[in-house]
C-alpha cells in the first residue's frame, strides 16, 4: 500500500482533535484509500500547552519549519489560526509544491487571492473544507458536486454563537445581555465576543463561499456586516406575532445575471439578522447548530445542516481533505478539480445601498393622535409603501413600540427615510430596522 506523510502546524484544540480523529479512524481511511497515512511531525506554541487531546512528545516540535521544510512531509495541515504566522506557513509550503490543507477562514477572506495565486503558480493546492461551517461539507458540494449549476442564492447560519444566542432569546425570554454571559459560561461564546456577535466571523465564511460560487474574489470590504446588537427581545416577540423568526444570515444573491457595463455578473454579499418565515426549515435550525441553504439554477433549492464548529467537527473536515489531497497525490492530479477557479473575473458586488429587500421597522413614538400619519407622510415621500403596522395600546406609558412592515424597497431610500423619521419631535429613540428574507 503506498504511503503519504503528512505534517500538521497547531496542536491545540483543533489540531489535537485532529489527531485523536486520525488515531481512531486511521485504519478505516486508509481501507478505503488504499493509502497508508503517516503523521511524522507537529508544531506546536509549547510542548506543555493544554490541550482536550494527548499527543506523544515524540511527535512534537515547537519549529513549524522543522515541519514545513521536511523533505519526507509530503502534506501540511495548518491549524494555528490568525493572518501573520499562518500566511507565512502556507506560503513557504506551497512555494516547495506541497498541498496545504487549512481551517483558517480569516486568514482566507483576508489573502485568499493571494494564497489560492501562489497554489497556482508552484502547481500546488489548497483544501479548505474545515474554513466554513465545521463538519458540513458545503466546500465539496459547492465546488464540486453543483459544478455544473449557477449559483443563485446562499442563505447561511454560520456563527453557532450567535444562533445559540438568538435562539435562547425566544426560547427563555431573555435579553441580549443575559444570554451572552450564559454563553460566555458555557463556552460558546468568547470573553470578547465582537467576532461572532457583530458578524466578522460570518463575514470571512460568508466571503469564502461566495467567492467559491461565483468565480471572482470577494474582498472582504465589499461585505456589508450588522451583527446581532440592535435585535432586542421585543422584536424577537414581534416577529413571532408576524409569522417570523430572527436569524442572523451570510447571503449570498445573484442580482443581474445579464452583461452589463462589461460586468458578467452582479452579486449581493451580505451579513446581517433577518426575519425569516418560521415555516422554513432555517427557521428551525437551533443553538449552536449551523446550517447554508443554495439554491442552484439545476438543482433547485438544498439544504446542508450540522455542526459548524468544535474540535470534532472541524476534525471531521480536516479528514476529508487528507483523504483528497492523499488521493490526489496518488494519481498526480494536482489540479484534479482547482480548489478556486476564476471564471468571472469581471464580477461584481452590488452596494446595500442598491440591494431592494422587504424591512421589519420598530419605533418608540409618543402614544397620540396624528404619529402615524406624520410617519407615513415620509414613507410616502420616498415612495416607500408600508405592509401592515402594528400599534399595542399601553396606559402605563406615553411612550409606546410602533411596529410596520415594508414593501420591497432600496436600503438608501430606506436609511434616508428613517433618518429624517428619527428627527420627528413624536420618535423617541434610534429606529431598528431589519431586513425581511421571504426566500
Amino acid at each position: 500500500m503506498e504511503q503519504v506523510t503528512i505534517g500538521m502546524i497547531g496542536g491545540g484544540t483543533v489540531g489535537s482533535g485532529v489527531y485523536n480523529a486520525l488515531k481512531l479512524n486511521r485504519a478505516l481511511m486508509e481501507r478505503r484509500l488504499g493509502i497508508k497515512i503517516n503523521l511524522l511531525k507537529i508544531a506546536v506554541k509549547a510542548f506543555d500547552e493544554p490541550r482536550p487531546y494527548p499527543i506523544p512528545r515524540g511527535l512534537l516540535t515547537t519549529n513549524w519549519r522543522e515541519v514545513v521544510e521536511d523533505p519526507r512531509v509530503q502534506i501540511i495541515i495548518e491549524l494555528v489560526g490568525g493572518t501573520t504566522i499562518a500566511r507565512d506557513i502556507i506560503l513557504t509550503a506551497l512555494k516547495l509544491g506541497k498541498p496545504v490543507i487549512t481551517a483558517n477562514k480569516a486568514l482566507l477572506s483576508a489573502y485568499g487571492e493571494e494564497l489560492f495565486s501562489a497554489a497556482a503558480t508552484n502547481n500546488a493546492n489548497i483544501y479548505y473544507e474545515a474554513s466554513v461551517a465545521g463538519g458540513i461539507p458545503i466546500i465539496k458540494a459547492i465546488r464540486e458536486a453543483f459544478v455544473g449549476n449557477r449559483i443563485t442564492h446562499i442563505y447561511g447560519i454560520v456563527n453557532g454563537t450567535c444562533n445559540y444566542i438568538l435562539t435562547k432569546m425566544k426560547e427563555e425570554g431573555s435579553d441580549f445581555a443575559q444570554v451572552l454571559e450564559q454563553a460566555q459560561k458555557q463556552g460558546y461564546a468568547e470573553a470578547e465576543p465582537s467576532l461572532d456577535v457583530d458578524g466578522w466571523d460570518s463575514m470571512h465564511k460568508i466571503g469564502i463561499l461566495a467567492s467559491l460560487a461565483h468565480g471572482f474574489w470577494v474582498s472582504p470590504e465589499k461585505i456589508f456586516v450588522e451583527g446581532i446588537r440592535p435585535v432586542s427581545l421585543m422584536d424577537i416577540r414581534f416577529a413571532e406575532q408576524l409569522g417570523y423568526t430572527i436569524k442572523l444570515l451570510g447571503i449570498v444573491k445573484q442580482i443581474d445575471s445579464t452583461a452589463s457595463k462589461g460586468k458578467s455578473s452582479r452579486i449581493q454579499v451580505s451579513v446581517y439578522p433577518a426575519l425569516i418565515p418560521s415555516s422554513h426549515v432555517l427557521a428551525r435550525i437551533n443553538d449552536i447548530f449551523n446550517a447554508v441553504f443554495v439554491r442552484g439554477n439545476i438543482v433547485g433549492e438544498t439544504l446542508f445542516f450540522g455542526r459548524g464548529a468544535g474540535k470534532d467537527a472541524t476534525a471531521s473536515a480536516v479528514l476529508s481533505d487528507i483523504a483528497d489531497a492523499a488521493l490526489d497525490l496518488k494519481y498526480e492530479t494536482k489540479s484534479r478539480l482547482r480548489p478556486f477557479v476564476s471564471h468571472e473575473k469581471n464580477g461584481e458586488i452590488v452596494p446595500i445601498g442598491e440591494v431592494k429587500s422587504q424591512y421589519y421597522i420598530r419605533l418608540a413614538v409618543v402614544d397620540k393622535p396624528g404619529v402615524l400619519a406624520k410617519i407615513s407622510t415620509i414613507f410616502g415621500d420616498s415612495k416607500i409603501s408600508i405592509a401592515s403596522v402594528i400599534q399595542p395600546e399601553s396606559r402605563e406609558t406615553e411612550i409606546v413600540p410602533l411596529i410596520m412592515m415594508i414593501h420591497s424597497a432600496p436600503n438608501s431610500a430606506m436609511e434616508k427615510a428613517l433618518s429624517k423619521i428619527e428627527k420627528l419631535p413624536v420618535v423617541k429613540s434610534k429606529p431598528v430596522m431589519l431586513r425581511v428574507e421571504n426566500f
